[in-house]
């Protein structure tokens, strides 16, 4: 069991997720529902977190997402998650989405969500997740980040 505890690196715990977007995820306006990108956000979130901890994981939290740029139909959604922080038994994930014209190749940031999940062990209770370590400087000032929004987390309880 300690080995799989391994500390990982963020690197490997990284998925990125792409989906056209089509008609029936849309909006009278031809705008992608945000309902649907929250889905995959969530979707991309706990995959990144069981790819971490090697088991299945529930959503705790999502700290906020806001959308600065509508997607559209026929717009490639891509969707980049990480771990960015990690506790005992609990993960943030950071996933950055964005909205790529496929003819173009044109690519908008339209938000990046933080979300928490806690791993889960066979009987369904939360079990001990591997510690991150850091690669590169860019990894450690994540790594900074998380904690930081982890105490804050933990502060508005």
């Amino acid at each position: 069991m300690t080995e799989a505890l391994a500390p990982k690196p963020i690197s490997a715990s990284r998925i990125t997720i792409s989906q056209l977007m089509h008609p029936e995820h849309a909006n009278l306006l031809g705008h992608v529902h945000g309902g649907w990108i929250m889905k995959l956000v969530d979707e991309a979130g706990a995959l990144t977190c069981m790819r971490h901890a090697q088991r299945k994981v529930v959503t705790v939290a999502i700290d906020s997402m806001t959308f600065r740029q509508p997607i559209k139909i026929g717009d490639l959604i891509i969707l980049n998650a990480e771990i960015t922080y990690t506790g005992r038994t609990s993960m943030e994930v950071a996933v950055e989405v964005l909205a790529e014209n496929p003819v173009t190749g044109e690519q908008i940031h339209t938000n990046t969500a933080y979300l928490v999940y806690v791993a889960l062990d066979d009987e369904g209770r939360p079990t001990l997740v591997p510690s991150l370590k850091a690669e590169t400087e860019e990894d450690k000032q994540k790594l900074k980040q998380g904690q930081e929004r982890q105490e804050r987390r933990l502060k508005r309880k």
